[in-house]
């Protein structure tokens, strides 16, 4: 495997994690550095986790867990997404909002977007691809990207306020059905 081919299928992994970043920093979360860093770092280590954990799982596993992964990120996607929207349209202060870049939240975050890693980890087991260097890349240009993602949120947010979050929640319940709709039988 290309270095060319690793940085593409990196960029394409990491994409789900950048959108999921640039909503939560748009809705108001991941102000400061230390929630800026756990979300890009979050994703990134999840991102480079996920392909080694496929790979180690290997080929016997695949007929399992190919059968409800894509169900698994969407209902995770569709959870936190729903919660954003909820709070974006609740003009009172009586909910209280639960920051994606902290506990749970971000954890199932991070799992939800990192299906698809688990994915290539498998992939590149049966193709016989050492699975190290890979799966660096692919955590490396993760968090590079998901924070880039954040700074240009984090401007959107100033920008467009409460509407943002709805926005983000909206994100998030389409990059499940994304997941989900290629697995779908018609």
């Amino acid at each position: 495997m290309t270095l060319f081919e690793i940085i593409i299928i990196a960029v394409g992994l990491a994409m789900d994690a950048s959108a999921v970043c640039l909503a939560a920093a748009a809705a108001g979360f991941a102000k400061d550095a230390r929630a800026k860093f756990r979300l890009s770092f979050h994703f990134g280590l999840f991102q480079f986790f996920m392909p080694l954990l496929g790979w180690f799982l290997g080929i016997s596993f695949v007929s399992y867990f190919k059968a409800f992964d894509h169900w698994i990120a969407f209902f995770l996607l569709a959870f936190v997404g729903i919660r954003m929207i909820r709070e974006g349209m609740d003009t009172s202060s009586s909910m209280q909002k639960k920051d994606p870049s902290k506990g749970m939240t971000m954890v199932m975050l991070s799992v939800a977007t990192s299906i698809d890693a688990l994915a290539v980890g498998l992939s590149l087991a049966m193709l016989d691809v050492n699975i190290w260097y890979p799966s660096i890349m692919i955590g490396v240009i993760t968090t590079g990207m998901s924070f880039l993602a954040i700074k240009i949120g984090t401007k959107l947010g100033t920008m467009f306020g409460k509407r943002m979050e709805i926005f983000g929640g909206v994100v998030l319940i389409m990059i499940g059905f994304r997941i989900l709709f290629p697995h779908l039988t018609l």
